[in-house]
């Protein structure tokens, strides 16, 4: 089992502990990091899915954060902004006496705001989904290439290469969504639609699964994603023609890469269209007049107390109309966002060792000639 069993080192089934560090005394026990008086907490990857799980236990309760992965940057000019004005009218009101105060019943009138936030997180749901739908598809691909290829060397290193550029194109679309152009070459032989020094520099990670020397075309509109759907096709149907894949088989291949590059589609949808500007306008503006009405409405009654009750209030409302700011566009790199750098990389990871055990001819791609028979002889 292991060495000093349960009290920490070495544990049972883990490299330190119950599947984490320093065992049994670890924080958070089974899984625990590091001991009682351990200071670090870390936990070494595993696969499947080490890029996008969480690496180590949270420190502090989400409540007590306040930097990493809040919004609280984010709205702490506007807070500022509307606790100053309130102090001024506390200031007015006691030292004055203008007699600024409004009718407290003015509050509920104006406290109907819209908010975008269910929206917006709808737009993060949805885009999550569509990117595990585009995940699945080129599974899905991958498995039935590696199965029905015939096991000639010409054949399999065919193979080989659609399942690179299937990986290809789940980087070029993150990059897709990110504005990134992915282009590693570009064709000499069509005037640009764009001045060369405007192009983007091509991004890295990927240049090892497309094609050698394939040209690409995305600064005269064609995206990658798009143009790497065309190896994979071409695929299918050559493998049609040579027998691989029957008829029916063919049209479910044909099926998953158009279901991939719909949901393509669906996420590029997410990307470009944006509220309309009007709406955030009108928010932004109905937001701020309420929190300066606040205090006028409570200055009466409440005094001093006014001004921590209208900060809390303002740091409610402008905190939910900053995530929902956030969440609009869930492709980018903000903590919030999607992790589509993960995603990827455990998907490159995943299909990686698949390709290495088919190179190797592992024993989940045994087909039916290749598992011996046994015969069973009666006494």
């Amino acid at each position: 089992m292991a060495a000093n069993g349960m009290n920490g080192t070495n544990g049972i089934n883990g490299d330190h502990g119950v599947n984490g560090t320093n065992g049994t005394n670890g924080v958070n026990g089974i899984n625990g990091v590091n001991g009682v008086n351990g200071m670090h907490h870390t936990r070494p990857p595993t696969f499947p899915l080490a890029h996008t799980s969480r690496r180590k236990p949270r420190r502090w309760p989400l409540v007590f954060r306040f930097i990493k992965g809040a919004i609280h940057t984010v709205i702490l000019v506007p807070l500022i902004i509307h606790t100053l004005f309130s102090v001024f009218i506390v200031c007015l009101d006691q030292y004055v006496n203008t007699g600024l105060g409004l009718p407290s019943s003015i509050i509920p009138s104006l406290s109907i705001v819209v908010f975008r936030n269910q929206t917006s997180f709808n737009r993060f749901w949805t885009g999550r989904n569509y990117l595990t739908q585009i995940c699945t598809s080129v599974r899905n691909l991958t498995r039935a290439f590696m199965c029905c290829t015939p096991p000639g060397k010409a054949e399999r290193a065919e193979t080989e290469r659609v399942i690179r550029v299937l990986l290809a194109i789940l980087y070029s679309i993150k990059n897709h969504l990110r504005a990134e152009w992915g282009a590693p070459l570009r064709p000499l032989d069509i005037p640009p639609m764009v001045p060369a020094e405007s192009d983007p520099e091509p991004t890295s990670g990927f240049s090892d699964l497309v094609p050698n020397g394939m040209c690409t075309f995305e600064e005269y509109g064609l995206g990658l994603p798009l143009q790497l759907t065309f190896f994979v096709e071409s695929y299918i149907k050559r493998g049609h023609e040579k027998g691989w894949f029957h008829a029916p088989q063919s049209s479910q291949l044909q099926a998953q890469l158009n279901a991939l590059v719909d949901a393509y589609g669906k996420m590029e949808t997410i990307k470009l269209t944006p509220l309309p500007v009007a709406h955030l306008i009108h928010q932004k503006q109905v937001l701020a007049l309420f929190c300066c009405v606040l205090p006028l409405a409570m200055v009466d009654d409440m005094g001093w107390a006014t001004v921590p009750i209208v900060s809390l209030i303002t740091f409610t409302l402008y905190g939910i109309e900053g995530i929902g700011s956030q969440l609009e566009d869930p492709f980018g790199y903000d903590r919030n966002d999607i992790k589509m750098d993960g995603i990827v990389e455990d998907s490159r990871q995943e299909i990686t060792v698949m390709l290495d055990e088919w190179k190797k001819g592992g024993e989940m791609f045994m087909t039916n000639r290749d598992i011996p028979t046994v015969t069973v002889v009666d006494e």
